[in-house]
């Protein structure tokens, strides 16, 4: 396998590969660190969604946010320029909050993706919906209610016939990450950071903001960066942060259970 790899990955680049080796991360797909014989250094990430993913990638640097370089994409194998990695600092904040903002500064007129996707066993229909709360219910926190454990799903029903009530009709429809942890986020040697792994729609900003700050803590110069959020965002923070706690409750089972029901009950279900 390791072979034609390196077959594919030479010629796509019109270069002989010095020096294949697996990446850290990749639970849901295999991502490796590639050395070309003029030494140049790339990523490559195969799966069966990854031309979405390049796409994703693509639209990300249009708006004026930072991500990694496409340089091929065909079928199962994606190639990206490889972004040096250093440790977090209040530049590289400052930067995130910058290219998150331009990145929910690119709209659209309705709420999805022109392509379902998904979390390994965890779809993400994304067809187009011109109101946001039934979007969020029908596209997100029921997308595989069939696989949740039954009081878990009752009660996420019961929060979706809220969300008229809690969340806003028609807010901004911003390009989105989609899956923006911190894990997702590579902060550069030159005090940027770039984003990778994407699962790209167009929905309420409020929402890579909810994931951000679930697995990871955003200093003040991100803040300051991007600005304030809407009056209520606090009370609307728990049904987004849902949505990543039921992908990690399918995916990584019951040890997420704790999370889930903490968000519904912060939801007031």
């Amino acid at each position: 396998m390791a072979e034609a790899l390196r077959a594919r990955i030479a010629a796509l680049t019109g270069q002989a590969v010095t020096g294949l080796s697996t990446l850290r991360g990749g639970d849901l797909s295999h991502v490796m660190r590639v050395t070309l014989a003029d030494g140049t250094v790339l990523v490559a990430k195969t799966g069966s969604l990854v031309t979405t993913e390049a796409t994703m990638l693509t639209a990300i640097a249009a708006a004026g946010c930072t991500a990694p370089q496409v340089i091929a994409a065909e079928a199962d194998l994606l190639l990206m320029a490889h972004v040096p990695q250093a440790p977090a600092d209040g530049a590289g904040w400052a930067a995130l909050g910058h290219g998150l903002r331009a990145l929910h500064d690119t709209r659209a007129k309705t709420y999805g993706w022109p392509c379902d996707y998904a979390f390994g066993a965890a779809p993400i229909p994304n067809a187009p919906m011109t109101d946001w709360p039934t979007f969020w219910a029908e596209r997100r926190l029921r997308a595989f209610a069939d696989a949740l454990p039954r009081d878990i799903a009752v009660r996420v029903d019961t929060l979706c016939q809220r969300l008229p009530e809690l969340l806003p009709a028609h807010p901004p429809a911003a390009l989105l990450h989609g899956d923006l942890w911190t894990g997702n986020v590579i902060f550069t040697t030159a005090g940027g950071a770039s984003l990778i792994d994407p699962a790209c729609y167009h929905g309420d900003p409020e929402v890579d903001h909810a994931m951000l700050h679930l697995f990871g803590s955003p200093t003040a110069p991100f803040h300051d960066a991007y600005g304030p959020l809407p009056p209520g965002w606090q009370d609307r923070r728990p049904i987004y942060t849902l949505w990543p706690a039921l992908v990690h409750l399918r995916l990584f089972g019951d040890s997420y259970r704790g999370l889930v029901t903490g968000c519904l009950s912060a939801a007031g279900v």
